[in-house]
């Protein structure tokens, strides 16, 4: 899937670094998409786009006894992050692990009662051959959650250094049918891709996440380190360019500054359960 999915998610020692605050972030979003799912013992799940495995690993403990998660990325860098996630949580014998192209799963047809996917499948060069792949590999009465960004003027922990950037001719408009966090953005999007694959749409709510950082600069500081896309424009930009990026991206958040100088950023994304017919 290249390097849009690279922008997101092959920087495992960024993720590493900053996991206590990613989780305390997106935990609700996880949360949510495992009741959705709603995995039972004995049932096999199957993680896409898992990242580091948090959400997989949330549903692993309902498997026992007798099932299994198998957890799948397209990078190895995030499959190897997810194992040690595992053992560290000591679910080693509940879940696999694979490197897998969401696009062209090498799954047989009816393999999983369950799957999950959090902020992945917008970043597929192909959504909709991914989407037939999540049906396919579905038993009958199987279900998908899953999770997407919303838009991006409701996400600005993300994209303010990114429009910084842009206001300052650094960086051209992004297509909006590119792959990239927002792509599924659009209401009604998200359940016109599931549909188009044969699978019903159940529901598709909003769920709210809350980031914080202890300030500005240590906001700055996390999201260099796990932006590859912010880590390109700032490769490519001279210090002047670099300073005057960072200080729009700042005043663009000053307003979500806390009494005591730390920083919360509200952010909002979909979440959707679609099951394949029987």
């Amino acid at each position: 899937m290249g390097e849009n999915v690279d922008n997101w998610r092959s920087v495992a020692a960024g993720w590493e670094r900053q996991r206590q605050l990613f989780l305390a972030a997106t935990g609700m979003v996880s949360e949510r998409l495992v009741a959705l799912l709603d995995p039972r013992a004995g049932e096999t799940i199957l993680e896409l786009a898992a990242g580091p495995g948090d959400t997989g690993l949330l549903a692993a403990r309902s498997l026992a006894p007798g099932g299994r998660l198998v957890s799948t990325d397209f990078a190895p860098e995030m499959v190897e992050a997810a194992r040690r996630r595992a053992a560290e949580l000591g679910l080693e014998e509940l879940v696999s692990f694979a490197v897998e192209d969401m696009q062209s799963l090498s799954f047989a047809d009816a393999s999983f009662d369950g799957a999950v996917c959090r902020w992945g499948l917008m970043l597929v060069p192909d959504m909709q051959a991914a989407a037939r792949e999540i049906a396919r590999v579905l038993r009958p009465g199987g279900r998908i959650a899953l999770a997407v960004w919303a838009d991006a003027d409701d996400n600005d922990w993300m994209t303010a250094p990114g429009r910084s950037a842009l206001e300052l001719g650094l960086v051209e408009r992004p297509d909006p049918n590119a792959p990239g966090p927002f792509r599924l953005a659009r209401e009604g999007a998200l359940e016109d891709l599931l549909a188009g694959a044969g699978l019903l749409v159940e529901t598709v709510e909003d769920v709210s996440v809350a980031w914080r950082a202890t300030s500005l600069s240590a906001w700055w500081e996390i999201v260099r380190d796990t932006s590859r896309s912010l880590a390109l424009i700032l490769e490519n930009a001279t210090v002047d360019d670099a300073k005057a990026i960072r200080a729009g991206a700042e005043r663009r958040l000053e307003r979500y500054l806390q009494p005591d100088g730390s920083l919360a950023v509200p952010g909002r994304t979909h979440v959707a359960l679609a099951r394949r017919p029987t």
